[in-house]
């Protein structure tokens, strides 16, 4: 290697950066230049100078636990040295240069560039603290490692058994380069972390000369069990394991009670040793491998070790450990466990008692996080409807205690429900018209004896709902809305003007005086809206019901289905009619047209915030946004932008319906064709009933009537809920204003990091600067999370359905949601924004919002992993006519984009055909 001679010249004199006696304070060691110190006393605030390994070392050292000494070279030294080697030039066109090229001459050039004398000095300094000639192992520690969001594990080199001066100054240039190479540089740009702010720092750590020793995980990385440990282990060094070059002994072990719970022996075919005067090699295992390189008592005190390691970290553990031949056990490293989904923080610390969570996210059809400004607003309606059931909660901004927090989402303990006869029931007879799969899931936990059913548990319940009709007035409701459902509809409308007009007012008031003027309004409308609007769900949706149970075997499944096409009354339909009418609108003048069809999304939008687009198009924009700017994919979280603060969404939206061939089935004609259908059988079913006796022909046709005029009401709940959220919205971003002008935040957008009470706090003075920024990282890391359990038990577990489909004949199985049948080019979409999908293409996704349904009016069909026959996108699709199955299993996971395939809204059936 080039500088090699000059890397042995260096002297070993002490210098100002040089590090003291391991374990001594230096105050010259806390100068921010600093380029080497001691592990001990390092912690998690000095991440930006040591890199997560060594914060964390210096941490456990501090904790009292079993580390070994040694000492880290900064990422200051890492810059030093950068700078030397010309990186700055070559990293400011990291954005435009392929990965493997950037890697490949970044690596070339910390290789081809002496270490500074300085740094080489300070060194060979520690390095003699710590013995003379010491054997060590050379690790990497870089920002952007072993971190709660992504561990990075693996990604730099390590260097074991490095003994003498030249050795170590070789292995720390190469630990250097390492920051570089192709499975790292690669591993960044996914994560989307940026290549130019990434910094390494290195630990050099006293070499345990290990007899056995491996990798610890403080809870269960495969089942998610937290009060589990598995330990791997193999004679030798650890690296063995690491790497996977052996097949280690594998324990499982009740980190609670001490029982070993699964015992593997594995082949161990593989030692890694080190050798006297550095280095290591690799023999074969001549040693029986049937028995256990590691005793019981051993186990055990591994498992208790992890829970130490664990508790002082308040989080799950990767832990590498090592055994010396005087039986002393070491950790060597610790890092969070990255893959398990976070548990709330009231969860029991027993697994004897087990709490059962269930995924309010994933009923509302949105996957990523909720903001706290969201979730506060969330609980103030749980917290206003759950007051109606007489279940107050003490602070109406907490909300109900059984909705909680994991993940920066929200979950709904159902635990007394599953265990009430009454409720379970319940639970399970909503869930298969709304969240199919998770009948499933509840039907398997009812076999386990922690959760079997309490006594007196129906009598609660009744209590709790008779409260609740009682308040909002239920029965009398649903009676007026059934004798005179016009008289029902003029009430909703005039409420949603009310509330319409109220987000449109602008409103002037002293901000701690308007948030409690909030809170009482916001309380006055959910009760109104409790009794204006929640009576016509039950009244539409019980009349067909009621009709299914009379008409028997005269009508089938589909036919009741196509009834519910078309149905009048359905905001989120008449939003996506809206939109596809004002494309033709705007189609009809051909220079605006080609205007929105040639100009890209983001200069549109710009366009239309500074009011410079045509005519035609900008007010048609505005008329638009005006009435359903309060909208937004993942609504349900109030602090989602909204589309009349970004319209970029809709207008995207818009200029693919501009590129669609003209003759395409117009979605207005399909829709009103699904009118004429459901209309058609109405008469066919009451037709069929009246064979079966006068009255019970009327009371078919009366009750499919009241059905189709009130069960597209449906969606109104929700569409005022989110009116109500854009009132709060408006009103807060005004006060983010404020408390970004006072400095109390950084800017306006930021108050949606806070919930209401603690937006109080920031008005009486306080600085939240620090927690907001939390917050944020918080909410970016748990964006990036591609699995969300539906169902989450409090040991960590998640009950997982039963294999459902014939896989080798490429059939999956849902639940029919709207009739019909397709064969075409499926598009699989994770998030509707910026997607396009063409004309006749079968959309997949996760779930869906009202914020995806401008893709359904010109998709062929829809498969959805989620939901039941009365979720969002079956009603949707059925409103549409289009083939829809909700409920699939791994739908995104097993369909491909561009393959073809069948799909049977009748039968609830999917069937992969070509890729």
């Amino acid at each position: 290697m080039k500088a090699k001679a000059e890397l042995t010249s260096h002297s070993n004199s002490a210098t100002q950066a040089s590090a003291p006696l391991p374990g001594q304070e230096d105050n010259t060691m806390q100068a921010l230049d600093a380029l080497v110190i001691p592990l001990a006393g390092l912690h998690r605030d000095q991440l930006a100078r040591v890199g997560g390994k060594a914060a964390n070392l210096g941490e456990m050292i501090s904790a009292g636990l079993p580390v070994p000494l040694g000492f880290c070279v900064t990422t200051h030294a890492y810059a030093r040295f950068a700078a030397d080697a010309g990186m700055d030039s070559l990293l400011a066109e990291a954005q435009t240069v392929d990965h493997n090229i950037l890697a490949e001459a970044a690596r070339t050039r910390l290789l081809n560039t002496a270490l500074p004398s300085e740094i080489a000095e300070a060194i060979l300094h520690a390095y003699q603290q710590l013995g003379e000639n010491t054997p060590v192992a050379v690790r990497s520690s870089a920002t952007a490692e072993d971190l709660p969001g992504a561990s990075f594990a693996g990604q730099q080199d390590t260097y074991l058994n490095i003994v003498g001066q030249e050795a170590l100054l070789n292995a720390v240039q190469r630990c250097f380069a390492s920051l570089w190479s192709d499975r790292a540089v690669s591993y960044r740009s996914n994560l989307k972390v940026d290549q130019r702010a990434v910094r390494l720092a290195i630990v050099v750590q006293t070499m345990v000369d290990s007899t056995v020793a491996g990798v610890l995980f403080t809870a269960n990385p495969l089942t998610g069990k937290r009060r589990q440990a598995v330990i791997d282990a193999n004679p030798g060094l650890g690296e063995a394991v690491v790497s996977g070059a052996s097949n280690p002994d594998h324990f499982v072990v009740n980190s609670s009670t001490g029982e070993i719970v699964e015992h593997h022996l594995g082949d161990k075919k593989l030692v890694i040793s080190s050798i006297a005067g550095g280095g290591t090699f690799h023999a074969e295992n001549q040693a029986a491998s049937d028995t256990a390189c590691l005793t019981d008592e051993q186990v055990r005190a591994l498992a208790r070790l992890g829970v130490q390691v664990e508790h002082y970290y308040g989080t799950p553990q990767d832990i590498e450990w090592a055994i010396d031949a005087n039986s002393k056990l070491w950790l060597v490293q610790s890092r969070p466990i990255t893959t398990l989904y976070p548990l709330p923080d009231n969860t029991p610390t027993s697994d004897d008692d087990l709490r059962v969570y269930f995924s309010f996210n994933i009923i509302q059809g949105v996957f990523g996080p909720i903001t706290p400004a969201g979730r506060s607003a969330l609980q103030l309606f749980t917290g206003t409807v759950a007051t109606f059931m007489g279940l107050s909660p003490r602070d109406p901004w907490d909300g109900p205690a059984i909705f909680i927090e994991a993940g920066e989402r929200i979950y709904i303990d159902l635990t007394r429900v599953i265990r009430s006869e009454f409720g379970s029931k319940l639970f399970r007879d909503a869930a298969s018209i709304g969240e199919t799969r998770s009948v499933e899931l509840i039907e398997q936990l009812s076999n386990d004896p922690r959760l079997a059913l309490l006594p007196k548990q129906r009598l609660r319940f009744w209590r709790i709902l008779a409260t609740f009709f009682l308040n909002i007035h239920l029965p009398i409701n649903v009676l007026r809305t059934l004798i005179n459902p016009r008289d029902a509809q003029k009430r909703i409308k005039q409420f949603r003007e009310h509330l319409e007009a109220l987000v449109a007012a602008e409103h002037e008031t002293d901000a701690i005086e308007g948030l409690q003027q909030f809170e009482q309004s916001f309380r006055h409308e959910v009760k109104c809206m409790l009794q204006t609007i929640v009576p016509i769900i039950p009244a539409g949706l019980g009349s067909h019901a009621i009709a299914t149970h009379l008409l028997g075997k005269d009508a089938s499944p589909a036919d009741m289905q196509i009834v519910l096409r078309g149905l009048p009354h359905n905001p989120t339909t008449e939003m996506d009619l809206e939109l596809w009418t004002m494309t033709q609108r705007i189609k009809a003048s051909p220079p605006t047209a080609q205007f929105a069809r040639e100009t890209s999304t983001a200069e549109i939008v710009q366009g239309y915030l500074s009011g410079s687009l045509p005519a035609l198009l900008q007010n048609e924009l505005t008329t638009f946004l005006r009435c359903y700017g309060h909208r937004a994919v993942a609504e349900i979280d109030m602090g989602v932008t909204r589309w009349s603060e970004d319209p970029t969404h809709i207008i995207g939206v818009l200029a693919n319906y501009l590129r669609l061939e003209d003759n395409i089935a117009s979605p207005d004609v399909q829709f009103e064709r699904g009118v004429r259908e459901a209309e058609a059988m109405v008469a066919e079913l009451t037709r069929r009933a009246r064979r079966r006796g006068w009255l019970r022909g009327k009371l078919v046709g009366f009750f499919l009537s009241r059905g189709r005029a009130l069960a597209g009401f449906r969606e109104m709940p929700k569409y005022c809920i989110i009116l109500l959220m854009a009132h709060l919205r408006k009103f807060l971003l005004a006060i983010g204003k404020q408390l970004a002008a006072s400095g109390q935040l950084e800017n306006a957008h930021d108050v949606i990091f806070l919930s209401v009470p603690e937006v109080h706090r920031a008005l009486a003075g306080e600085d939240l600067r620090p927690l907001v920024h939390e917050r944020h990282d918080r909410y970016e890391s748990e964006m990036a999370r591609r699995h969300i359990p539906r169902l989450l038990l409090s040991d960590g577990t998640e009950p997982s359905p039963v294999p459902t489909g014939d896989a080798a004949a490429h059939i999956l199985t849902g639940a029919p949601a709207s009739p019909g049948q397709i064969t075409a080019t499926a598009r699989v979409i994770l998030n509707p924004n910026g997607a396009h999908l063409e004309p006749g293409e079968i959309l997949v996704a996760p779930s869906t919002d009202p914020g995806w349904t401008p893709l359904f009016l010109t998709a062929g069909g829809l498969i959805m992993e989620m939901g039941g026959m009365l979720s969002h996108g079956a009603v949707v699709a059925r409103e549409y006519g289009i083939p829809a199955v909700v409920g699939v299993p791994a739908a995104t996971e097993r369909i491909t984009s561009g393959q073809r395939v069948t799909i049977d809204g009748t039968s609830g059936t999917v069937t992969l055909n070509e890729e």
